[in-house]
């Protein structure tokens, strides 16, 4: 009911328009209704494209026929069938509006089944997204999990017999897989919250230097020694963002410099003002990443060449920057340089 009743307020506000202008040109230029003939055929496009079905478009032929000759062709306003062409003339706007129908129906169905396999290709998208991170999370939680079960048995079992040191340890252990836990959990909270929002983000102009600010600042309560040099424009920066969500791309893209580059030296976030975008390039100035992992790198199961026994991974977190990025409308790369490696992602800057 709702899908003809909107067919019907369009069909009549076309011919209402267009018949006001029928009778504009007919007071300016009474002596050539072709004009007038013009007006409703592209009435009748409108409505034909406008509408669902045939119905419309026959009906309003009959109408815009009917009205030329009543109002338009002398005797005016007399309906006079009788004079040659008009047969011709209705003939023809209802060919003209069956056909746009049809090829409005088609371009309709068409336009329907695109949107279907969008959808389904999104669908598929986001399964396979759930899938690589279930496939990640059963392993990166077990391991800390377990780590800190045997290290607080061992204590609870042992603590009369350990000395100081090895106590320390224990608990040196206990509290990294903790830290490291949650900011699992920081980062699967950020994934829900986009999913949730089907991969949309309120963005809000922020400012650049407040939001690497707090990111450092949760970064180093997680990473005292960690030490990190930020190169930023003169000028003030604001982009509009998700604060919260860039803060977690920042802190997982930081922490993985920090930890698994493997060098003494500070990690660098320079930040270039690029125009329409905004880039942030996080430098470490260690190992590298295997090569052969760089396309592949944010699919969620990167590893990098860490040991076997190591507890942390770098691949959910990578995965999580690019969910967070692509819904941004930005991109993030990852790529090595000849003294380490670098990751670096854009926003627009409006």
């Amino acid at each position: 009911m709702k899908k003809i009743l909107r067919n019907l307020l369009y069909t009549l506000i076309i011919l209402l328009f267009a018949t006001g202008l029928a009778f504009l040109f007919f007071h300016f230029v009474k002596d050539n209704t072709a004009n007038i003939a013009l007006v409703y055929i592209l009435a009748l496009i409108l409505i034909a494209r406008g509408t669902t079905g045939y119905l419309y478009g026959i009906l309003s032929s009959l109408f815009c026929v009917i009205f030329i000759n009543g109002c338009f062709t002398y005797p005016f306003f007399e309906i006079n069938f009788s004079m040659s062409g008009y047969p011709v003339t209705f003939v023809c706007m209802l060919i003209i509006a069956i056909t746009t129908s049809a090829m409005t129906t088609k371009l309709t169905k068409q336009d329907e089944m695109i949107a279907e396999r969008e959808r389904k290709l999104n669908e598929a998208e986001k399964e396979r997204i759930r899938a690589n991170l279930l496939r990640a999370i059963s392993h990166d939680l077990r391991t800390p999990l377990t780590s800190i079960i045997g290290s607080s048995a061992s204590y609870i079992e042992n603590h009369t017999e350990l000395s100081s040191e090895e106590k320390l340890e224990l608990i040196t252990t206990i509290n990294e897989d903790s830290n490291w836990l949650l900011n699992m959990v920081e980062n699967l909270l950020s994934v829900t919250r986009l999913h949730s929002d089907g991969h949309k983000v309120t963005k809000e102009q922020e400012i650049v230097e407040e939001v690497v600010s707090e990111a450092i600042d949760r970064l180093e309560k997680r990473l005292p020694d960690a030490s990190i040099l930020v190169s930023a424009p003169d000028e003030m920066l604001m982009i509009p963002m998700d604060p919260l969500l860039i803060e977690q791309v920042l802190i997982n893209l930081l922490e993985n410099a920090v930890v698994h580059s493997e060098s003494a030296r500070p990690v660098e976030l320079v930040i270039t003002d690029d125009g329409p975008t905004v880039t942030f390039h996080v430098i470490d100035h260690g190992k590298g990443i295997q090569e052969s992992a760089l396309p592949d790198i944010f699919s969620g199961q990167y590893k990098g060449s860490l040991t076997s026994d190591t507890k942390r991974g770098m691949g959910i977190g990578l995965s999580i920057c690019r969910t967070i990025i692509q819904a941004h409308d930005g991109t993030i790369t990852a790529r090595n340089h000849e003294d380490g490696a670098e990751f670096a992602f854009s926003l627009p800057a409006s």
